[in-house]
């Protein structure tokens, strides 16, 4: 029976909100059990998004298919970091107000056992646009096939729930803005002005290196990534759904140059610095499913 939209969190599938808050959170050394408890009674389904990293579920000597700490990668002359965490949270929003008092109430909630160790303000860029300038999320699935990409399919507590991977890379914006605009689509592999793919594009062009109908089996995800500027670095949180972390890692290898040497040109102006997997619980009753770690 496949998973339905009312068993997983709503922000996994619906569209970007106008601002964003992700937040990562490490052990404390506590039992995180009675934290995750009142977390499961306070978050509302429409804050957000909790993902549980493998730190978390293996300090509750419970087991996860599937789950796994993020790899740390090198590739040819690039790298992807790992800096997995216990747990990550996605808010949602529209005013900076709600994710600042809904921040401050789960760094209250969770404190025994979880610390909020980073914390970076995202938001929508124009039309769901990267900082680069160009469209970001153009070949998401739609509809059925989105559920089909992002949700886990089948069981006891785990039905409906999805697998994220979260990377927050840092752009060199000058550097790109300094490429000719020639450069800047095939590095991308589509063209700004109308976002239509180049079908002569470069074998390194990011549009080819991650396509998603190009591996065995596809690797399909449900892309929400957001931009992020603190004044002197400018970047995207790359967060990225799917039914097994296996289809989002299949793409990074190939973008790192690991399944035939060539590097996607994302490296030429971009990079990543951090990097983990979490498991995003489904829903019953409205409220997070725990039942598959024993809470």
């Amino acid at each position: 029976m496949p998973a339905t939209v009312d068993q997983a969190q709503p922000g996994i599938l619906a569209a970007l909100s106008p601002l964003g808050r992700s937040l990562t959170f490490r052990l404390n050394g506590q039992n995180p059990q009675a934290a995750l408890s009142r977390l499961r009674e306070v978050f509302a389904a429409d804050w957000g998004v909790v993902g549980l990293g493998a730190p978390l579920v293996q300090a509750l000597d419970q087991h996860v298919a599937g789950l796994r700490p993020f790899p740390a990668l090198e590739g040819h002359g690039c790298a992807a970091p790992s800096t997995q965490q216990a747990m990550w949270i996605l808010l949602r929003g529209s005013d900076r107000s709600s994710l600042f008092e809904r921040t401050a109430q789960l760094v209250e909630l969770l404190s025994e056992a979880l610390v909020l160790e980073d914390a970076l303000d995202t938001f929508r860029y124009r039309d769901n646009r990267d900082l680069t300038g160009y469209e970001d999320g153009t070949e998401n699935p739609k509809d059925a096939a989105a559920i089909a990409a992002a949700l886990v399919a089948e069981g006891v507590g785990r039905q409906g729930s999805s697998f994220v991977a979260v990377q927050r890379w840092i752009h060199d914006l000058p550097r790109f803005r300094a490429f000719p605009v020639e450069q800047r689509d095939a590095s991308i592999g589509r063209q700004i002005a109308d976002n239509e793919e180049i079908e002569d594009a470069p074998e390194s062009a990011h549009a080819k290196r991650a396509a998603q109908e190009s591996f065995t089996p596809e690797a399909y995800m449900v892309r929400h990534s957001m931009p992020w500027d603190n004044g002197q670095q400018q970047g995207t949180e790359f967060i990225a759904y799917g039914e097994s972390s296996d289809r989002f890692e299949n793409v990074l290898r190939r973008m790192l140059g690991l399944e035939d040497g060539i590097v996607d040109a994302l490296f030429s102006f971009s990079r990543p610095v951090t990097g983990g997997y979490y498991w995003c619980p489904p829903l019953q009753g409205g409220r997070l499913d725990l039942r598959s770690i024993g809470i």
